[in-house]
């Protein structure tokens, strides 16, 4: 796996560097479009309406249209803001897990230690197992401030982006408002079907036949010689920096207990209120980043070895 960012979670003053990895990958078979009378590669252009002429990717800017008017955003604007310069996984507040609602889940990232010394991303997951929370953060990645929820998988520190609030619709259906009867007996059967198909779920048992039909199709053309020849390109994979430094874990603990308490009685709720689950207010400006390092997320799954659909052994 390639590491697609380098950066660190700032829990409380523990800075903790990580790299972040694609936890997932798409399994389909990749096609492209040809010309179906020569076999030509079909590419499209990127043409400008005004003066017709084909435009490098490197010459495209980005715009926002409003009310009749659009506003032009370079690529050194969209540079500037804070947020997109950001190397750091804000810790937020700490949650149980059942109050994540599954329909919030995005992508999931794999997380690793990235320093001299990994004890302090040892502590913040045997703290995350211990205490039975999840951890809500906030982060940039690929021009867009994200919502996280960081929860352990294993041995690994697994960060999972979330929707923003705002980003799930509600389910407003006029015909679920309908008073249906549901009898006893035909609940009874229902309820007799789901146990006896009632199983503990093991991905393993699933393929997809679609991509395995797909792939004995491709290999049987290959084989009878029904095949053109083409030219393999591939994005050269980009460099990665140096490792964290080592910090002074307990120091900075004892220094986050002590910024806690002291926010929490200021504002009146008590010394004991936040003692490992209050938000980490203020710590961008105390802990200290990791080398930047960015790697483009598409370009390293491109640059992944590829897929081939699997079939399941009897």
């Amino acid at each position: 796996m390639r590491a697609i960012w380098k950066g660190s979670i700032a829990f409380g003053l523990v800075n903790v560097p990580v790299k972040l990895y694609s936890a997932t990958e798409d399994h389909d078979v990749g096609l492209h479009q040809v010309h179906n009378k020569d076999g030509g590669r079909i590419r499209y252009q990127r043409k400008c309406e005004i003066c017709s002429d084909v435009v490098a990717f490197e010459d495209i800017d980005k715009a926002y249209e409003e009310e009749g008017r659009t506003v032009v955003l370079t690529a050194a604007e969209l540079k500037s803001l804070p947020e997109e310069n950001s190397r750091e996984i804000e810790v937020v507040e700490f949650i149980p897990a059942e109050q994540l609602d599954p329909i919030m889940y995005e992508r999931s990232y794999f997380l690793e230690p990235d320093s001299k010394s990994p004890k302090a991303y040892m502590l913040l997951r045997r703290t995350l197992e211990d205490t039975d929370r999840v951890a809500i953060v906030q982060y940039a990645l690929r021009q867009k401030t994200r919502l996280g929820a960081l929860r352990v998988r294993g041995d690994v520190l697994l960060l999972q982006a979330l929707l923003w609030g705002d980003e799930v619709r509600e389910a407003d259906f006029p015909s679920l408002e309908t008073d249906i009867p549901i009898t006893d007996k035909e609940l009874e059967m229902s309820s007799a079907l789901v146990d006896s198909m009632a199983h503990d779920f093991d991905p393993e048992q699933y393929t997809d036949d679609y991509q395995v039909q797909l792939r004995q199709l491709i290999d049987a053309k290959i084989e009878k010689g029904d095949s053109l020849d083409t030219e393999a390109t591939f994005g050269a994979p980009a460099g990665e920096g140096e490792g964290g430094e080592v910090i002074d874990l307990m120091e900075a603990l004892k220094r986050s207990l002590e910024k806690k308490r002291g926010k929490d009685a200021a504002s009146g709720k008590g010394a004991g209120a936040g003692a490992g689950a209050g938000k980490a207010a203020g710590s961008k400006g105390a802990a200290s980043k990791a080398p930047e390092a960015p790697d483009d997320e598409a370009a390293a799954d491109k640059a992944s070895s590829k897929p081939r659909a699997r079939v399941k052994k009897a």
